[in-house]
């Protein structure tokens, strides 16, 4: 009797000593931390041209297809409404930058299923997911938000490339835990 309580005691007690792993959606900490947004090099042209009307996207945000439409000469003149042609060196210069740091090349964090190629990070399987359980009026029914594309009204970091849950203050509601 006293032999099987010890074996059962050798068994059982390394696993109630081992550290539980769960997925509480917390970005900051294991996987999201090593495959941050943050160490995404910039681009001066992209920064100047880009971030003069909205917050110049991480390019490990999209995959390469998307960032070769969205940089097509036709998609710049109607980009989601506005003008947003450049001068073809520019453009080059700018279309380089992104394909090469897409988020399907190297060691992005996000990835296009299926050959996704969406206009819009929105769009994305991963960002719909990361984003199913907010509510509408947090967003679209905040003048603050409108829209969940304005990533750093919400994300403090979103501009540094810091998309961690610790880091989201959504404006009238303060911290968001899912």
């Amino acid at each position: 009797m006293k032999v099987r309580w010890i074996v059962a005691l050798a068994v059982c007690l390394p696993l109630l000593t081992q550290p539980v792993w769960a997925d509480d959606d917390d970005d900051d900490e294991g996987f999201f931390s090593r495959f941050s947004m943050r160490s995404q090099p910039q681009n001066q042209t992209y920064q100047n041209e880009c971030a003069s009307c909205h917050m110049a996207y991480q390019a490990g945000l999209l995959p390469a297809a998307s960032w070769q439409k969205l940089m097509q000469p036709q998609a710049l003149a109607d980009h989601f409404g506005d003008n947003a042609e450049l001068d073809e060196a520019d453009r080059q210069e700018i279309l380089a930058f992104l394909l090469a740091h897409a988020s399907d090349r190297g060691r992005a964090w996000i990835r296009a299923r299926g050959g996704e190629a969406p206009l819009r990070i929105t769009e994305l399987s991963y960002f719909k997911r990361e984003h199913r359980e907010l509510p509408k009026r947090m967003v679209q029914g905040n003048p603050k938000v409108r829209s969940l594309s304005n990533c750093q009204a919400c994300h403090t970091g979103a501009a540094r490339g810091d998309y961690g849950e610790r880091g989201i203050r959504i404006p009238g509601f303060g911290y968001w835990e899912d």
